[in-house]
C-alpha cells in the first residue's frame, strides 16, 4: 500500500484528529489514529468511546487499505520530515516506511481490525448553523460550565432549539451564560453537549462553511469543512435556566468593556489562594466603584459609567465577573442590578443576543 501526502496538509489532519485520541486505553488501537487509505485520498480517524474526529486529505495513493499508527510516532515523524511532499508505503508485515527528500524512516502499525468504529447515526434531527457562529456561541459561554464531576451534566452545554430560535446554556451553579442565535429550523428539542468537544469543534473550526448537526438521543455529529466530529451526549435534567433571568431590574449601568475589565484585573493582583476576598462595589451617579483590600494591599477605582435608577453596594467574585465581562461583545455593556443580593446581569447595549449571570456575595464588614 502506498500513499503520498503534502506535509502540510498531513500534519494538519494528524493534529486534528489527536484531539480525539486516548492518552491511554484498554484498547490499545485507541491511542494511535486509524489510516484509511482509497482513491485519492486517505482519511485520519481519532477515537476515544466519548468523542471521535475524522477528516481527509488529498493523496496520490496506489491500492486501498487500512492501518492504525501511534499518534505520537505520526505526528513526530511526520512534522520532522524534509521536504513537502512525503512518501508512505506499508508493507504485509504493517511496517511503514517514510521517505521524504533525503530522509527514510520505518516503524511498526497495527491492524485496523482492531479498532472499533465511529457510532452510526441514523439521524433523527439535522440543522444547520454557520460555522463561525457556532465557534462565537461556544466562546462566549464555554467558560460558564461546571468542571464538578459530581454534576456531570453542568460539565456540558444545553442546546435549547425552540423553532427558529438556537440557545447555547452554561451554568456552573455560581455564574450562567446564554447565548442565542436565529437559525433555518422546524422542531422543538433540548439536549446537552459535553464542554470538551465543544471546545475542540471551536480550535477546528477555520472558516464561515455550514456547520450540519446531526442529534440522536446518545450522539451528536459535527460536520464542518473537511472535519467530522462526534461525541455522547451527557446524560441528565438540565437546569431550568430561564426561571434565573431576573424579571426587572432597580439599576442599569452602562460602560466601557475594556475600562471596567481593566478595573478588574487591577483588583485581581491582591487576590490570590491565600488572600481571597470579594470585590466590593458601589454604584453610584456617574460612577462604578470598585474597592478591595487584602494581606497584599488595597485598591480604590472609580471607573465612568451612564447609571440609571437607585444606587447599589454588592459583592462578587473578581474572577466571575471577569471571564462574563470578557466574553461580552462590543466596546460598551449593560449591567443591571436588583438590589445587592440578587444576581447580576451583564447584556449587550441593545439586544440580549447573549445574556451573562452572576451570583453576588454577601459583604461583611469592609
Amino acid at each position: 500500500m502506498k500513499f503520498i501526502c503534502n506535509k502540510s496538509e498531513l500534519c494538519e489532519a494528524i493534529s486534528n484528529v489527536s484531539k480525539a485520541v486516548s492518552a491511554k486505553s484498554t484498547i490499545p488501537a485507541l491511542e494511535g489514529i486509524k489510516v484509511r487509505v482509497s482513491p485519492d485520498e486517505i482519511e485520519l480517524t481519532g477515537y476515544n468511546l466519548e468523542m471521535g474526529i475524522r477528516t481527509a486529505i488529498n493523496s496520490i495513493t496506489e491500492d486501498s487499505g487500512e492501518f492504525v499508527v501511534s499518534a505520537r510516532l505520526f505526528n513526530e515523524f511526520t512534522k520532522r520530515m524534509s521536504g513537502d511532499e512525503i512518501n508512505f508505503e506499508v508493507n504485509e508485515n504493517l511496517t511503514i516506511n517514510i521517505s521524504c527528500s533525503s530522509t527514510e524512516c520505518s516503524f511498526s502499525a497495527m491492524s485496523a481490525e482492531e479498532y472499533p468504529d465511529l457510532p452510526v447515526i441514523d439521524s433523527e434531527k439535522t440543522f444547520t448553523v454557520k460555522s463561525s457562529v457556532l465557534k462565537s456561541m461556544i466562546n462566549q459561554t464555554s467558560y460558564a460550565a461546571s468542571v464538578n464531576e459530581s454534576k456531570p451534566i453542568l460539565t456540558g452545554e444545553l442546546f435549547d432549539i425552540t423553532d427558529e430560535k438556537f440557545n447555547m446554556v452554561a451554568i456552573d451553579g455560581f455564574r450562567l451564560a446564554i447565548r442565542s442565535e436565529t437559525i433555518t429550523n422546524s422542531g422543538n428539542y433540548q439536549f446537552v453537549v459535553p464542554k470538551k468537544a465543544l471546545l475542540e469543534l471551536s480550535s477546528l473550526i477555520r472558516d464561515d462553511s455550514d456547520c450540519i448537526i446531526h442529534i440522536n438521543e446518545k450522539h451528536i455529529i459535527f460536520e464542518t469543512g473537511s472535519v467530522f466530529i462526534i461525541s455522547r451526549l451527557l446524560e441528565g435534567t438540565f437546569h431550568k435556566y430561564k426561571l434565573s433571568i431576573p424579571a426587572e431590574h432597580k439599576t442599569e449601568v452602562i460602560i466601557s468593556k475594556r475600562e471596567f475589565l481593566t478595573g478588574l484585573e487591577r483588583c485581581s493582583l491582591i487576590i490570590d489562594e491565600k488572600n481571597k476576598t470579594p470585590i466590593h462595589c458601589e454604584v453610584t451617579d456617574g460612577f462604578i466603584n470598585l474597592n478591595c483590600k487584602t494581606g497584599i494591599g488595597r485598591i480604590n477605582d472609580s471607573i465612568k459609567a451612564d447609571v440609571k435608577g437607585e444606587n447599589v453596594t454588592i459583592g462578587f467574585n473578581h474572577k466571575l465577573m471577569a471571564d462574563a465581562v470578557r466574553a461580552a461583545d462590543g466596546d460598551k455593556i449593560r449591567i443591571l442590578f436588583n438590589g445587592s443580593k440578587k444576581v447580576i446581569e451583564i447584556l449587550p447595549l441593545e439586544s440580549e443576543s447573549f445574556i451573562f449571570l452572576v451570583m453576588p456575595i454577601n459583604l461583611k464588614s469592609y
